[in-house]
């Protein structure tokens, strides 16, 4: 388990996409030769956990910092995930009870794929989302079923409220 940090992360103030950015410039090399020491599949698989411990802390702190835990609330702290156009997204559906969009172009999955490592997009960016969420909101869920990360044309981000008596509520 990763610690809490003793001070509030306002390190999405810069947005999240140059905060991927400066991640992944620091974690590559590291990830690199730490897979050469020990075996580049466990390195990966412990980054793997980590980064979903860090993203359900970070869900956590986003739902304190929006002043709750809806749906409404989750669309309006992503704002930061879109900071400087990072994201063009079509949003679906907006209510209490759902939240649908896709992400038709993400410059998140162009910024590792010109940083030489696209393969490690998902673990370091699209990998945290379903943490992030369980973090901010047990009682959402989220369905995604393909990501431009991995190739698909876009992501589809379906979030919803669980009925009470479903897991996780």
């Amino acid at each position: 388990m990763v610690p809490t940090p003793a001070t509030p992360d306002t390190l999405n103030e810069v947005g999240v996409l140059k905060r991927r950015e400066i991640e992944a410039r620091i974690l590559i090399p590291v990830l690199e030769a730490l897979g050469q020491e020990f075996g580049r599949e466990r390195v990966l698989a412990i980054t793997r956990d980590v980064i979903v411990d860090v993203a359900r802390q970070q869900g956590r702190a986003l739902a304190e910092q929006t002043g709750g835990n809806g749906l409404t609330d989750l669309a309006r702290g992503l704002e930061a995930w879109r900071k400087g156009n990072a994201l063009e997204m079509d949003v679906l559906e907006a209510s209490p009870e759902r939240y649908s969009f896709n992400v038709t172009r993400c410059r998140y999955a162009e910024m590792y794929k010109a940083l030489g490592v696209p393969e490690l997009g998902a673990l370091l960016s699209c990998n945290r989302d379903y943490s992030l969420v369980e973090g901010f909101n047990g009682a959402v869920d989220l369905e995604r079923t393909q990501t431009i990360m991995q190739g698909a044309s876009h992501c589809d981000f379906r979030f919803r409220v669980k009925q009470p008596g479903e897991a996780g509520t």
